[in-house]
């Protein structure tokens, strides 16, 4: 009899102790939008080689928007973000209307509206993730609600206003919001970068903007830990545009007139600053379905029930419901994977085109004879781009039809410098290559090598200029890219002194007194 007693009580332990971890799981386990969050933050960064090798992937897909807000700078991002892209497009170089940018955000307006701000945003899921540290929250009230409208100010002002106003005004390309406030610019983009230690050197750019928006970054940040979404709802010029589509959106939450009995529980219970169910301020994450006695809410894809309140009572619902989701799972892990395999090993652009010749030595040759280098200016130091190597020969086309060949300066101080019409430093430091060309214009030479992405409006944007230096456009394979060992990270200056060797190689922006003391320190 005892014997029975305590099996019977050791069951019962057992059984309560299944239960309790039960409950744990029940109560911890990731939602359907918590999975879909983390899986949209490693689809929109399935370069994950990127994160280990410190560079920004480069190829063809970076010309793509993704949905969500995601720094295109991050080394994991295989897409742009379509408001930097907004913003590029507006502050343009060559005046022209970002007509394919437009139409991304209207697609994605159309189709989803702010169901991207509550499923498919990687900045969102940071701040949610940080509001759950414990602490006491500040509840929505008529402020929020009031601040909710800054973010309009903000788009207006920095996302449009400023890119418009340097571009047309001052033929600077000047992403207001990502330059000033982004913060996924600073943590995925800046901070992503600085802490891998192949990029050190970078730490020699940062400046009085990149501490302010650190700050920005930090109080954004800490408010996010006592209010729901703070960036999302009072700073995020994207989900502004997106809220403008939330009422004709396809995908979102739709509410049954018929069942609703107005008692409010949906929008008291939502951390955004709703006045009504689907309005601009609504991010469709569905959790207002919880506490909807009435179930009159669902989550619909135009006519078909994504979510359906029925589900819960209805075995034949839920059924159809849970096929529907098994389906669209596997699909999706099914790209994820043919993502993470073509961003990291199968891309061609991840293995870029070497340049070197077979036995290590500095092409000579070109088209119509060989280069002869003086005696005196021979270098007996090895091929490559670090500091006391002679960087390797190339011959590239410049805008103006000629070609520059390295070889043919030898006996000249030589200055490469790597830009982009879309980088702001770039563009603002051209004068000052052009002013020591033409101070030096006798014993200097110095080539701008534009990158080969995004390089349609370069032609546009020197027609009206007089500069001195030469300007190229780099190959497709990145010739001169692979040879100086550029990156996404500009601007960058390479100086040769008179024999090709390499005395300054670097990635930051240059002013006069530097590129002086360059200059003469080339000349010893």
């Amino acid at each position: 009899m005892m014997y029975w007693l305590r099996q019977s009580i050791s069951a019962r332990s057992v059984s309560a102790l299944d239960n309790a971890k039960m409950s744990w799981w029940q109560a911890h386990k990731p939602t359907t939008r918590r999975l879909a969050q983390l899986y949209s933050a490693l689809l929109y960064n399935a370069h994950v080689r990127g994160f280990i090798e410190g560079e920004i992937y480069t190829g063809n897909a970076k010309y793509a928007c993704v949905p969500g807000f995601n720094c295109y700078s991050c080394p994991g991002a295989v897409g742009a973000c379509p408001l930097g892209a907004l913003q590029n497009a507006l502050g343009s170089l060559d005046h022209t209307a970002g007509w394919y940018m437009m139409g991304i955000i209207l697609l994605f307006g159309i189709t989803l509206g702010r169901t991207i701000c509550g499923w498919f945003c990687p900045l969102g899921l940071i701040q949610e993730l940080l509001y759950k540290i414990p602490t006491p929250k500040l509840r929505k009230n008529f402020v929020t609600r009031a601040l909710s409208y800054l973010k309009y100010i903000v788009l207006a002002v920095f996302a449009v206003g400023l890119p418009l106003w340097y571009g047309l005004k001052h033929d600077i390309p000047l992403p207001g919001f990502c330059k000033y406030i982004c913060p996924a610019g600073t943590l995925e983009g800046a901070i992503a970068l600085l802490s891998n230690p192949a990029n050190t050197g970078l730490f020699g750019q940062l400046g009085i903007l990149f501490t302010r928006k650190f700050i920005i970054l930090l109080v954004i940040g800490l408010a996010c830990v006592f209010s729901f979404r703070s960036f999302c709802r009072f700073l995020c010029p994207l989900g502004a545009i997106y809220g403008l589509f939330n009422r004709f959106c396809i995908v979102g939450v739709r509410v049954d007139r018929s069942k609703c009995t107005h008692c409010g529980a949906c929008t008291a219970h939502c951390g955004m600053d709703v006045k009504r169910v689907g309005d601009h301020e609504c991010i469709n994450c569905a959790r207002c379905m919880s506490v909807c006695n009435a179930k009159a809410i669902s989550m619909n894809a135009g006519r078909i029930r994504m979510i359906d309140p029925e589900a819960a009572g209805n075995e034949q619902i839920a059924a159809k419901e849970n096929r529907r989701k098994r389906m669209i799972w596997t699909a999706a892990c099914a790209v994820l994977v043919a993502a993470l395999a073509w961003f990291n090993i199968f891309d061609p652009s991840l293995n870029p085109l070497v340049t070197t010749s077979a036995d290590g030595e500095t092409a000579e040759t070109v088209e119509g004879g060989v280069t002869e280098i003086a005696d005196e200016w021979q270098s007996d130091a090895p091929v490559g781009y670090e500091v006391g190597q002679q960087l390797q020969d190339f011959t590239i086309t410049c805008t103006d039809g000629s070609e520059f060949h390295l070889a043919d300066h030898r006996g000249k101080v030589v200055f490469i410098n790597l830009w982009a019409t879309y980088c702001t430093p770039c563009v603002m430091e051209l004068p000052h290559f052009d002013a020591i060309a033409q101070e030096h214009s006798d014993d200097l030479s110095i080539i701008a090598v534009h990158s080969s992405q995004a390089a349609k409006g370069v032609d546009d944007f020197l027609q009206d200029k007089n500069y001195q230096i030469l300007f190229a456009i780099d190959t497709a394979d990145k010739t001169v890219w692979n040879i100086v060992n550029g990156s996404t990270t500009m601007p960058q200056t390479i100086v040769l002194n008179r024999r090709g060797e390499v005395i300054f190689n670097e990635k930051r922006s240059m002013t006069p007194e530097m590129l002086e003391q360059l200059y003469s320190q080339a000349s010893e």
